[in-house]
């Protein structure tokens, strides 16, 4: 029993040796017969690749990745592989080759990645802009298409993208009046742009200004609902390591997975009024549509 015991983690460590090396000379194989066989095709990829992070230390260089990405096209050409992390991505800068893979191949360039942001924030991929391209996503589109992009619809909404952007510009113009520097007042663009983009879906989507005209506890709830929205948006579009290498996700490096599930808690009570909100005004009749 002795000699089993302590021969035991020498096993464990040679069977897991000869475990990889059998793993990696499959991958070899494979790709070496890949490689051979579709010669003239094949795409090339990018040199200075790391084991499991790819070409990820390049991208997070001294120089910003366009330009990187720019200086890998002047080496490699115009169509060309790189591994961000664990996953081979496909890098096009010439509009010719872009226009056919979006529309001759466009099935082929239609699915979207798995990522950590779109299994918390977008509910499990089934919010229509995360989710992966299949029967759900195509009927979802359908559905968007003709309830929310038609030209009917959007001629039936045009009357609050107009009173929305004129209310905004009004409340500029009320600053200015009331500013004590001879009419100037200092604007924030991006938030002016923002509130009115916010302002403009939500009136729509549930009948109601999100910013200005509310009581004070109305502002605070809206302010804290904004401050989920704005989170969600950053969350959706920052790079998230365990993306890359999955097999760290359980470290959540950088606290990106606990921000997620806070922010989509946020979230989700904020939908949950908004509905209950819509099926008692369908239930009362106050709904036109």
């Amino acid at each position: 029993m002795d000699i089993l015991l302590n021969s035991f983690p020498a096993t464990v460590v040679t069977g897991l040796l000869a475990f990889l090396l059998f793993l990696y000379s499959r991958s070899w194989i494979s790709r070496h017969v890949y490689q051979t066989s579709n010669k003239k095709r094949a795409v090339p990829e990018a040199g200075g690749a790391r084991p499991l992070f790819g070409h990820l230390h390049l991208l997070r260089g001294p120089k910003p990745p366009d330009i990187t990405l720019t200086d890998m096209a002047d080496k490699y050409g115009p169509i060309f592989a790189i591994k961000i992390g664990m996953h081979r991505t496909l890098i096009v800068s010439n509009w010719e080759i872009a226009k056919d893979c979006f529309t001759t191949n466009d099935k082929a360039f239609s699915n979207r990645p798995k990522r950590l942001s779109s299994e918390i924030l977008a509910y499990n991929y089934a919010m229509f802009g995360f989710g992966p391209y299949g029967p759900y996503w195509r009927q979802m589109r359908k559905i968007v298409t003709l309830e929310i992009l038609s030209n009917h619809r959007l001629e039936m909404f045009k009357h609050i993208r107009e009173s929305e952007v004129k209310l905004s510009i009004k409340g500029i113009y009320d600053l200015c009046l009331t500013s004590t520097s001879a009419g100037k007042i200092l604007v924030e663009m991006k938030k002016w742009f923002g509130d009115v983009t916010l302002n403009v879906i939500t009136k729509i989507v549930v009948g109601k200004r999100f910013v200005g005209d509310s009581t004070k506890q109305e502002s605070e709830n809206n302010e804290r609902s904004r401050r989920a929205m704005r989170a969600f948006m950053k969350l959706t579009g920052d790079f998230v390591l365990a993306d890359a290498v999955p097999f760290l996700r359980w470290l959540d490096l950088g606290g990106y997975e606990k921000a997620m599930k806070k922010t989509w808690k946020e979230i989700d009570q904020l939908l949950e009024g908004w509905l209950k909100e819509h099926k008692h005004k369908r239930i009362s009749g106050q709904n036109k549509f």
